[in-house]
């Protein structure tokens, strides 16, 4: 079976689990351990960030890298097209890597500085409530306002960044169901599970609290200007991700970080 060696709320690794799920392949979510769990990972792959997928005796690193082996395995249902169409798909993705998913990853650390029991409700399920409660209880505090503007950190500037991104393509799918077509792609996936840091989905795709599902940046998350957006979303969501995939994880015993075997 597939083996996707993960972080639950890693937005690549949730754009590998909307290719997976989309294509129909069934496959083992495995839980890494930050830090200690990650050096096995390096271990398997040559690299210590995830996603990486284990198939049989091939490691892919990089949800790229991923998306173009899954097209290459199993063929059916590809997510990126040939010819002209190759290239826009795979510049949207490069730009929702790059551009889109940076501003959504400030919106995910505002969301959490700002907001005491977001910050604590997506702790890992392991931590002990005495640590939850104490991170619960730490003040609300505006880390990029005060990191200031001279380094481009700016919440005002980040989450302008983010309304002109979600205006765009607002515009694109006022038009057409997909983002560079009649058919989901690459783009859409990976677009679609980056955005997660700027609102949860609600439903059980993501293994993360209720109180946190359908909530993000306030005055983005919750704006109606952007609904053409989220409706989108939320119907790729229904349409393609599978719910209730189990992850595995490391023993809450033991403390050691998850066992990747290599063969």
């Amino acid at each position: 079976m597939i083996e996707l060696y993960q972080f639950e709320i890693s937005s690549y690794a949730e754009k590998v689990r909307f290719i997976l799920d989309y294509k129909g392949l069934e496959y083992k979510k495995v839980e890494v351990t930050p830090a200690i769990g990650q050096v096995e990972v390096f271990q398997m792959s040559g690299q210590r960030q995830v996603p990486v997928l284990k198939d049989d005796g091939t490691v892919v690193a990089d949800s790229t890298a991923i998306a173009e082996y899954l097209d290459r395995k199993y063929s059916d249902k590809p997510v990126i097209p040939h010819g002209k169409l190759r290239g826009q798909v795979m510049i949207m993705e490069q730009w929702a890597d790059e551009i889109f998913g940076m501003n959504a990853r400030k919106g995910l650390l505002t969301s959490m500085t700002q907001n005491p029991s977001f910050r604590s409700a997506l702790l890992p399920s392991a931590t002990p409530d005495m640590l939850k409660s104490w991170v619960g209880s730490l003040p609300s505090f505006d880390f990029l306002g005060n990191l200031g503007s001279p380094i481009g950190l700016s919440t005002d500037k980040f989450k302008d960044d983010i309304r002109q991104n979600l205006s765009w393509l607002c515009s694109i799918l006022s038009e057409q169901p997909y983002l560079t077509g009649d058919q989901p792609t690459l783009a859409d996936f990976s677009v679609a599970a980056l955005s997660m840091y700027i609102k949860f989905p609600t439903g059980n795709y993501i293994d993360v609290p209720e109180s946190v599902k359908g909530q993000g940046v306030p005055g983005i998350a919750d704006n109606e200007l952007y609904e053409t957006f989220w409706t989108w979303r939320d119907k790729l969501y229904s349409d393609f991700r599978q719910t209730s995939i189990p992850t595995a994880r490391p023993s809450a015993d033991s403390g050691r970080p998850t066992s990747i075997s290599i063969d």
